[in-house]
């Protein structure tokens, strides 16, 4: 029997010896064996992962594209910009033709390389960012595609999850065999985040360099291609030495791929970084954009737009609007000046075409056009004469207006005795028609008035044309003792240019979407009739003469024009309102802060409406009807007017008595507060030159209006 020592062989891990020979032959098979197997698993991967992407590559879709939030620009009338509207998101989408070639190459070349070459995920460029982080332990270097990071933005998020990159990089794919190259770096460059809130190269631009994408230069390209990777660390706002070292490495990078020639990058580094200063609300007519955006959210929702990209043509002139600023800095330009508030209304359709709302937006947003209620004095008289028309009440008729009165009709009561009504300073007006009375302002004889008109009829005409303020029908209403806003006094007058055809004040003309179609047209130039055209075009007659021969002489502007002057208790307010056939407009004066009595202001003793407010007025309305077609006023039919032979009722007594009381009603609790039931008073001639005035001597003696 052979033994191990007889015959050399080698113990087989299968059981029993082996011979040198059979160990060869083992050992080879079991590396055939191993190798296969090795083989194989690269393969059974590779197929594993081919099934695995294909089957993801089915699941996966890519979903709608959300609407991106979008800047709202708001424009005048013939296109000058006013404001842009946004909240978080500054975002204006721009066509790929309007972003300039070197802003193109800049951005692919710091980003993206080979974005024309590949398929939407770069293996190379994820390899090489690996390596590099790998090396210095950073982490800083990315290897996603610009078609990887358009999807994250705007379908994926920034999740941290080897998931979340997976379907990154499948939705790249899937994007690349949709659209072009071009079509994605154009959804590219309107969706990335630039800083300062500024989302795609349209916001950027204007942010950083004041200016449209289409006009930037090589090196403001550079720049914001530079600030893309981290917009707080290469802020050329925050930190110009950091974002001019990144744009140079943009530059260097442009010459890597052929972009721009070395020479060129190289006369270029030295180049300092410029950027114009944040952003700060500076809006030619701050209190109009105010308004509009206030207007536009209740008809479409503040979402839509601070983020829907409207682009909205107001009815505001510009050239109008600071005409109107320059107006009231020429009258009222001392820190100390009462303020002024002036609105400037097309009567033909309720276009607002000015509105100065304040001295300045920044530092005082109330808006004293349209948010500050105050007695408009005499101003208000049209109402009471509008109501007397329509009561059948002639202009011709003949009123005594003394210097004091006392009327007894019961519903103008005040504290339970007659209410006392004067003129100014106590002046004696004689007897004169209505129509005189109004151009006059006489306060004695439009007490007489309302009395017979009734005052709850006066607050339904001014309801009816373009008053919304609350008015309570107490006598003194025909005084200008109820509150109102300048925005609401134009509009009633506007009325009366439009022959008794009311328009709402609109300042909006058109809105469109971001694609340019249009969405609504908020002018109704149709308007509401609000009082008889004829009787429209006898207060104009009778309001041309308070220009001409009355209180508002100082507003004449060489043209066919109507107006009235009022002014509130103790020279508080002072008002001026106004029109030309294709034009009203009201200027207001008085202190923000409340019912200051305005004295020694501009050379003028005291301000009254004849005063500051026409003188503003005057020089508004000669700039805004420069170059505008002189049109006369339609002229009344006298036939429904006929000349009385005496006053339809005769004027009441100075004292009292039961039988001259016909509606003994209202009790205390109805009667006007204090200030409704001092009498503002009538108004006084002004000219261009101030001249003294008689100050009232006690507080029941009207001021002018």
């Amino acid at each position: 029997m052979a033994t191990p020592v007889d015959h050399p062989a080698t113990w087989d891990w299968t059981g029993g010896w082996s011979s040198p020979s059979a160990d060869r032959g083992a050992r080879a098979r079991t590396f055939r064996r191993v190798a296969a197997v090795v083989a194989a698993i690269p393969l059974l991967l590779l197929g594993a992962g081919a099934v695995g992407f294909a089957y993801v590559y089915g699941t996966i879709d890519l979903p709608p594209v959300p609407p991106l939030r979008q800047t709202t620009y708001l424009v005048d009338r013939s296109g000058r910009p006013i404001t842009e509207l946004h909240a978080a998101v500054n975002r204006t989408i721009i066509p790929f033709r309007r972003m300039p070639l070197h802003l193109r190459q800049a951005v692919v070349a710091v980003e993206d390389k080979r974005f024309y070459s590949h398929d939407g995920v770069d293996p190379f460029a994820i390899a090489r960012a690996t390596w590099a982080d790998l090396e210095d332990g950073s982490f800083d270097q990315g290897g996603s595609t610009i078609t990887q990071q358009y999807v994250k933005t705007v379908f994926t998020g920034s999740e941290p999850s080897l998931g979340r990159k997976i379907r990154e990089g499948v939705m790249a794919i899937k994007l690349e065999h949709e659209l072009t190259k071009d079509q994605i770096l154009a959804k590219y460059l309107n969706t990335i985040y630039f800083g300062h809130g500024a989302y795609g190269v349209q916001a950027a631009a204007r942010t950083y360099f004041g200016r449209d994408a289409e006009d930037l230069t090589l090196l403001q390209s550079a720049t914001l291609a530079g600030t893309i990777a981290l917009p707080s660390r290469y802020d050329p706002i925050v930190d110009r030495a950091a974002a001019k070292v990144r744009r140079n490495y943009v530059l260097h990078q442009m010459v890597q791929v052929g972009a721009i020639s070395e020479a060129r990058a190289s006369g270029l580094w030295d180049e300092p970084v410029r950027t114009v200063a944040p952003a700060v609300l500076r809006s030619p007519a701050a209190y109009f954009a105010d308004y509009t955006r206030r207007f536009l959210e209740s008809r479409y929702g503040p979402g839509r737009v601070f983020g829907g990209g409207l682009r909205v043509r107001t009815t505001l002139d510009l050239s109008w609007q600071r005409a109107a600023q320059r107006a009231v800095r020429m009258y009222l330009g001392g820190r100390k000046d009462p303020a002024a508030a002036v609105v400037a209304i097309d009567p033909r359709d309720g276009a607002i075409r000015a509105m100065v709302g304040g001295r300045n937006f920044r530092v005082a947003k109330f808006n004293l056009a349209t948010q500050a209620h105050r007695q408009a004095g005499s101003a208000f008289k049209v109402f009471t004469l509008a109501t007397a028309l329509e009561d059948g009440v002639s202009p011709w008729s003949m009123w005594d207006g003394p210097p004091s009165i006392s009327i007894p009709d019961r519903r103008c009561y005040t504290n339970g005795a007659p209410w006392h009504v004067a003129n100014y300073a106590d002046e004696g007006a004689g007897t004169m028609t209505l129509a005189q009375a109004t151009a006059q302002s006489v306060n004695t004889i439009f007490a007489q008035v309302v009395s017979q008109v009734g005052p709850e009829n006066v607050a339904q005409m001014a309801h009816r044309m373009g008053i919304q303020s609350p008015l309570e029908p107490y006598c003194s209403i025909t005084l200008g003792t109820e509150e109102v806003t300048p925005l609401e006094m134009t509009e009633a007058y506007a009325t009366l240019a439009a022959q008794g055809v009311r328009h709402e004040p609109a300042p909006v003309a058109v809105v469109r979407g971001p694609d340019g179609n249009v969405i609504d047209r908020p002018i109704d130039p149709a308007g509401q009739a609000a009082l008889w055209p004829n009787h429209a075009n006898m207060i104009t007659s009778i309001l041309e003469d308070a220009i001409t021969s009355g209180t508002g002489s100082a507003a004449a502007i060489g043209r066919p024009a109507a107006g009235k002057t009022g002014t509130a208790q103790d020279y508080t307010n002072a008002w001026f309102c106004g029109y030309v056939p294709q034009l009203a407009a009201c200027v207001w004066v008085g202190y923000p802060r409340g019912n200051i009595s305005m004295r020694d202001i501009g050379g003028f003793p005291a301000v009254y409406g004849g005063s500051i407010p026409a003188l503003i007025w005057h020089r508004f309305m000669s700039i805004a009807t420069d170059g505008m077609p002189v049109q006369p006023f339609q002229p009344p039919s006298l036939a429904e007017f006929p000349t009385p032979t005496q006053s339809p009722t005769p004027s009441p007594s100075l004292t009292p008595t039961p039988s001259e009381s016909p509606s003994p009603t209202p009790s205390n609790s109805q009667s006007p507060s204090p200030s409704e039931s001092a009498s503002p008073s009538a108004d006084q001639t002004a000219t261009p030159t101030p001249t003294p005035s008689t100050s009232p001597s006690s507080s029941t003696t009207p001021q002018p209006p």
